[in-house]
């Protein structure tokens, strides 16, 4: 599983060396191993109480993990802002990334950004009905999420959570979902389906 410290190669440590662990793998050999899976990208969103200010992380490490009943995950770099208030805000929500919204997963991928408060402000988004969450439009999916539960997994949280309601944007005047390509994250860049296309934002 990719970690989520946001678009870059996983790390299987705090620190980035070549030394190997006990049990032998080297913390560059697990990225360089891991960077070779291709994952698709998404924003998690959730609202920051008491001054309800929206909060936004730009992940790989999400996936389905059951239909009945609906649950997705999310890896969170442990101590991470997002891991902070979702330990304590269970409502949370996820905007799967179009490929022409690389743009957006760079803007909060940024170490050392600006409030994301002004960063969503030149983002074009709703808040959600059941989370009061960021909603990115124009992306290729939206789900709006209830934590079930949180397992702690090395320098990450598994934060597993139950989905409230998914979205489809529409083609106005149709009411067909848009087809779009999906934003992808692979050997440390952006691409698309049919290759790369830039360098990552962060």
């Amino acid at each position: 599983m990719l970690k989520t410290r946001p678009l870059t190669a996983p790390s299987a440590g705090p620190a980035a060396t070549g030394s190997p662990h006990a049990e032998g793998v080297s913390n560059d050999e697990f990225r360089a191993a891991m960077s070779r899976l291709a994952a698709g990208v998404v924003l998690v969103t959730a609202q920051e109480p008491p001054l309800d200010e929206p909060v936004g992380m730009t992940a790989t490490a999400f996936m389905s993990v059951s239909l009945d009943p609906p649950l997705v995950l999310v890896g969170l770099r442990e101590g991470s802002r997002m891991d902070d208030l979702l330990a304590e805000q269970p409502l949370w929500a996820v905007s799967v990334l179009a490929e022409s919204q690389r743009h957006v997963a760079a803007r909060f991928a940024m170490k050392g950004r600006i409030s994301d408060r002004l960063l969503f402000a030149d983002v074009p988004h709703e808040r959600g009905s059941l989370t009061g969450a960021p909603l990115v439009s124009g992306a290729l999916a939206t789900l709006e999420c209830r934590t079930e539960s949180r397992v702690e997994a090395g320098d990450h949280t598994l934060v597993i959570g139950r989905v409230l309601a998914a979205g489809l944007p529409p083609v106005a005047g149709t009411g067909a979902a848009v087809v779009d390509d999906p934003l992808l994250y692979f050997r440390g860049r952006y691409r698309h389906l049919g290759g790369a296309s830039g360098p990552a934002g962060a």
